[in-house]
């Protein structure tokens, strides 16, 4: 087994939708209220982790479909540049959806879908290991998609040989119906005092 480093480099990689769907059904918040760069440094200080770099993916409505959260997304993604959080967007793709209600009858509405956010999000996570970036992956999200990156990443410790760690941090309550991290990787959950902690005191709407 390679040897553990005594400084632990991490980088952060997060699912913004993901994350806010996430912190929605735990905490209740109506809009995405996190500030990454706090917390990203909250989860890797109760780790012993040196963060290096945060990485953040999202999909955002056009202007003519919803002309506030194309708004919001265009500041809040501008205040994280500034930051020096690394940042990939691209515009969400909508298509009709139907379901029904417990009467009976259907309803369609037009549902927005992220395409290539969690594919360019494990692109980078196993570049930037391949690259020797960092020693630990800290993904923000849920998606199982992922659980084939913590694969690569054992597979690129062995072959590289050093320590190399994939952890998966998410909010977490009792109201939460996922409790689960991906899977392969070191789960942290967080609890609602952590995530507030490091809420953005800017509302970006």
């Amino acid at each position: 087994m390679a040897p553990e480093p005594r400084e632990k480099r991490a980088i952060a990689f997060i699912d913004g939708q993901n994350l806010f769907h996430a912190a929605k059904e735990a905490f209740g918040y109506s809009f995405p209220n996190y500030d990454v760069g706090r917390l990203t440094e909250s989860v890797c200080a109760g780790q012993g982790w040196q963060p290096t770099q945060v990485r953040f993916y999202t999909g955002v409505p056009s202007v003519q479909d919803k002309p506030l959260w194309h708004r919001f997304w265009q500041n809040k993604l501008g205040a994280m540049g500034r930051e020096g959080v690394y940042v990939f967007s691209r515009p969400l793709r909508y298509r009709n959806r139907t379901v029904r209600l417990p009467d009976g009858s259907d309803h369609t509405y037009l549902s927005g879908t992220e395409k290539g956010i969690d594919v360019r999000m494990a692109l980078d996570v196993i570049r930037l290991g391949h690259t020797v970036d960092y020693d630990v992956a800290l993904l923000f999200t849920q998606d199982q998609d992922l659980s084939e990156v913590a694969d690569e990443i054992r597979a690129m410790s062995r072959s590289q040989r050093r320590w190399i760690k994939i952890a998966c941090a998410f909010p977490v309550s009792p109201t939460s119906r996922n409790r689960r991290g991906v899977n392969g990787t070191d789960w942290i959950k967080l609890e609602r005092a952590a995530y507030d902690s490091c809420i953005d005191p800017r509302d970006h709407r």
